[in-house]
């Protein structure tokens, strides 16, 4: 018999506005598998089953009004909501509790959603796994001795583990598009500017941009769509309701005439050794081979970036740089952390400044050459899931290498401002879905979802992780 985690998150919408499920019976049926399940997942650094109750039934009180009206969804901990605590994945922040509402979350919340609390991040969103030192680690449902990537490490995990029906996410470096590829879900990075109220104007290189994960390409459209059309703030570069992208997912969206080219070249391999697994390689020659049954022109394309990585060093350090911490807080944070606030300070001004110059010729320089293509097609990932504490929590600068290895085709696209998806194609030896990265033109993420939505479909289903039926 199927469970209401069986249905995607538009089933569950459209059987909320029918009358056939109500937001309470749904809100109590995931905080019901988060009680019994999050334990071994690490997913949820704060459940607030009391409030999500009381919003369900105030919502039930009325006809049903709004885009996620009655579905359930987790903030990310890095987003504020008032009278709930936020971490920000910190030790230094264990007793925070804001009395105001980010503008995340008060989208969702707008649109009908239901909050049923925090969902995992590594400190302050900085790393590419989710391991802190205030609660669990953000463990992949699918071999729990395994990391979920970062830093939207929970979200991941909820989705994949039918905790959550979709979640917002955000991507300053990858920090979507990393654990959706480690769990085996889909992940969108929409391009700088497109979300108005994180629109990666406020950041230095404009690099954190907010975004959805959802199990589905037509999930992750609904919740980008009500991100996209939400709140109007005067720092947008792209206008508010440019979608629906829920429309690009459905069968038939215009894939035919599409032109994609395909690269395992990242901007890292001239700067450290990038070794490609045969798994990952083997889901883009699959997805190659797809796109190109579906009628899309597929080309090698011939990328040779270069001077990238230390671009990138300065930017990264240069964002830690910006976080108001005292010497005596810095020997409080984890390792990385406080490596990147101290590199990052002893920068000058024109480092940075010619970090932001070359970032902004790496943006025209990738934009041109990407240009001929509706979208490039990468590796989601080098390399497979890694154990829990794989990355080094010593050796900051060991650390950051590793990360790079892991994930050496995400934070290319944030400096390019670039949209970006990630959608599993083949499964591996153990059973474990494996990912592939769309890439798309500025303010392209219509071409994007609608090359994944054939993806998707003409891979067929895919296995779920062992807890799902839990």
């Amino acid at each position: 018999m199927s469970e209401l985690h069986d249905l995607t998150a538009t089933d569950q919408l459209a059987a909320l506005r029918a009358g056939e499920i109500g937001p309470v019976d749904l809100a109590k049926h995931y905080l019901d598998r988060i009680a019994r399940l999050d334990g071994g997942l690490g997913a949820f650094v704060e459940v607030t089953a009391d409030a999500a109750l009381a919003r369900a039934a105030s919502l039930a009180r009325h006809e049903p009004n709004g885009a996620l009206w009655g579905l359930p969804f987790g903030d990310k901990d890095l987003v504020p909501r008032a009278g709930v605590p936020t971490r920000f994945g910190s030790r230094l922040h264990v007793d925070h509790v804001p009395d105001i509402t980010g503008d995340q979350a008060a989208v969702l919340d707008e649109a009908g959603g239901i909050s049923l609390g925090k969902t995992s991040t590594p400190e302050f969103g900085l790393t590419g796994y989710t391991e802190t030192q205030i609660g669990p680690p953000a463990r992949d449902p699918w071999n729990t001795a395994h990391g979920a990537g970062g830093s939207s490490g929970g979200a991941a995990v909820a989705v994949a583990a039918g905790l959550l029906p979709l979640a917002p996410a955000s991507d300053g470096g990858g920090s979507i598009r990393i654990p959706a590829a480690t769990v085996g879900v889909v992940g969108i990075k929409p391009s700088r500017g497109r979300v108005p109220f994180a629109s990666g104007q406020d950041s230095p290189g404009g690099l954190s941009v907010a975004g959805p994960i959802a199990r589905t390409v037509a999930d992750a459209a609904l919740l980008l769509d009500v991100q996209v059309s939400g709140r109007a703030h005067p720092y947008a570069t792209a206008a508010p309701g440019a979608g629906p992208f829920l429309d690009a997912a459905r069968p038939g969206a215009g894939t035919a005439s599409a032109r994609v080219g395909v690269t395992t070249v990242s901007p890292w391999d001239d700067a450290d050794d990038i070794h490609l697994d045969p798994e990952a390689a083997r889901a883009v020659r699959v997805a190659e081979d797809l796109l190109a049954d579906a009628g899309t022109a597929v080309d090698a394309f011939d990328w040779r970036p270069h001077g990238y990585a230390e671009l990138f060093m300065t930017l990264w350090r240069t964002s830690a740089a910006r976080m108001a911490l005292t010497d005596a807080e810095l020997d409080l944070v984890e390792p990385i952390t406080a490596w990147l606030v101290r590199e990052g300070r002893r920068l000058t001004g024109v480092q940075v400044l010619d970090a932001l110059a070359a970032a902004a010729v790496f943006e025209r320089e990738t934009i041109s050459a990407f240009a001929p293509f509706d979208a490039v097609l990468t590796p989601a990932l080098a390399l497979p899931p890694q154990p829990i504490g794989w990355f080094d929590a010593s050796d900051a600068a060991r650390n950051f290498s590793q990360q790079v290895r892991y994930a050496p085709y995400s934070s290319f696209v944030n400096v390019a401002g670039l949209p970006a998806i990630v959608v599993p194609v083949t499964v591996d030896a153990a059973g474990h879905p494996v990912s592939v990265q769309l890439i798309g033109r500025p303010g392209g993420e219509a071409a994007i979802i609608a090359l994944a939505a054939v993806l998707e479909e003409r891979r067929g289903p895919l296995p779920h992780p062992p807890v799902w039926g839990a």
